[in-house]
């Protein structure tokens, strides 16, 4: 973000800690080492969300389902000869997926050379399931469904309980690389968001900088301070200055966190490696960012949105709306594959979305709101293949009625709760302990007490 002076005055009352601080320092202020995080290994993340809640049977397409056919989805339904076939013999994948193949395909999974990381998860929601794009994103983020008052994210809290964030060589550990904030990476110690690290500086060149900074003073109290650095020159705890220890320590991590970032962006022009190929727009450009962090930083958990989901109308079949978004995707796990080669068996990828569509197509050739929908996961500890959607789990219930409307008549019902998703995530990439996705997904036990089967673990994560 650039921030002038002017600027800063008229909208800091409306800015997040997160945004108002981070734009106060630039990089020479903080000489520490700040690539020296208090971490316990260097498992990375990349978690994208699918806002307006993806149409799963068509990304993942239950093929031995005679449900899914052109009578249900008389615009959208995918013909046999067009899709690509998993290797499971029962579930086949929208073609625009194509690129994401080369790191799916393995010869244990689908006959063909390749390193196998790649697992696709179907049905996966929650009991009691919101339609509404508010709630639902609200509780995949927050990881409590139903939980309206808790705003604060699961990927924070797992920072939060792993990681020492009020150390400054923690400074920069999660970020999202969003135009808004996300929920997900919220919580009371801030998380930066930006849209690009090359911007997010005090905008006037270093000069111009320099002279709004002004100058920390010599000692403690000492009256020869100057600008907005003055703030920070005297004890964290002086008397009679309430909130200068939050607003001190907030101040210089923030510090710490812009000059991660410059430092990281003054390394040079990125060249992504491998012959990697990010999509061409706003979405690739911040993978591309995305993956350059994890390359020179030490950053835990990076965010990203995809959006355009909400297929209500004019969806599409091969070329389209979601075909493209698809598309997208596909290249982008590729693009991850290739350019993070040398430290792909730490990284993972995972998406998320908030709801599945209607199994039906609606009468403007789209779908609406519905439950269940697809997770990808990637990176080179994935078990890969196609999970909850092969001969055996995807079954007529005792009124013969298709996994596709078993809920309601008219959605696809789930079989994994997506909090068993994150929580093989959280425990088997990052190491987290299993006592702890209470605190990182509040009610956790409790929902696993209720519906046990919809929270074992699918195994899409290798133990070592």
């Amino acid at each position: 973000m650039n921030l002038t002076r002017r600027g800063f005055l008229k909208t800091s009352g409306a800015l997040s800690w997160g945004a108002i601080a981070a734009n106060l320092f630039t990089p020479v202020l903080f000489k520490q080492n700040l690539f020296a995080g208090n971490v316990a290994n260097n498992k990375r993340l990349i978690f994208i969300f699918f806002r307006g809640g993806a149409d799963g049977l068509n990304i993942l397409i239950p093929r031995g389902d005679p449900e899914y056919n052109s009578d249900n989805r008389p615009t959208l339904f995918i013909p046999d000869n067009l899709a690509i076939d998993s290797g499971n013999g029962f579930a086949q994948f929208h073609p625009s997926l194509q690129p994401m193949m080369e790191v799916y395909n393995n010869s244990a999974i689908n006959g063909l050379a390749g390193p196998g990381n790649v697992a696709v998860i179907h049905r996966v929601g929650y009991a009691d399931q919101s339609r509404s794009h508010f709630d639902s994103q609200f509780y995949w983020e927050n990881g409590s469904p139903g939980n309206d008052a808790l705003s604060e994210g699961l990927m924070y809290r797992h920072l939060d309980r792993t990681i020492d964030l009020s150390d400054i060589n923690n400074s920069f550990v999660g970020a999202g690389l969003s135009s808004s904030q996300l929920l997900a990476l919220t919580g009371p110690k801030p998380i930066p968001n930006f849209t690009s690290a090359a911007n997010y500086n005090l905008s006037g060149g270093t000069a111009a900088a320099s002279r709004f900074l002004g100058a920390t003073p010599g000692s403690p109290d000492a009256p020869n301070g100057k600008g907005l650095l003055g703030v920070y020159g005297s004890a964290p705890d002086k008397v009679g200055k309430i909130y200068r220890s939050l607003v001190h320590d907030t101040g210089k991590l923030m510090g710490a966190t812009i000059s991660t970032l410059q430092t990281a962006v003054n390394q040079g022009d990125y060249v992504p490696e491998n012959g990697a190929t990010y999509p061409n727009n706003s979405f690739g450009n911040r993978l591309q960012q995305a993956a350059m962090l994890i390359k020179r930083t030490n950053v835990k958990v990076l965010g990203l949105n995809l959006d355009g989901w909400d297929t209500h109308t004019a969806q599409g079949q091969i070329t389209g709306s979601q075909p493209n978004l698809i598309g997208q995707v596909g290249l982008a796990i590729q693009a991850l594959y290739r350019d993070l080669q040398s430290m792909w068996s730490d990284v993972m990828v995972v998406t998320m979305t908030e709801f599945g569509r209607t199994s039906e197509e609606n009468g403007s050739q789209g779908t609406d709101h519905a439950e269940a929908s697809v997770v990808f996961a990637a990176g080179g500890a994935v078990n890969g293949g196609v999970y909850n959607c092969d001969s055996t789990n995807w079954a007529p219930n005792n009124f013969g009625l298709s996994p596709m409307f078993q809920k309601s008549g008219r959605y696809l019902a789930r079989r994994t709760d997506f909090r068993a998703v994150m929580g093989e995530m959280f425990t088997r990439h990052f190491g987290d302990a299993t006592g702890l996705l209470d605190e990182i997904m509040p009610g956790y036990s409790d929902a696993a007490a209720t519906n046990p089967t919809d929270f074992e673990f699918l195994n899409y994560l290798r133990t070592s």
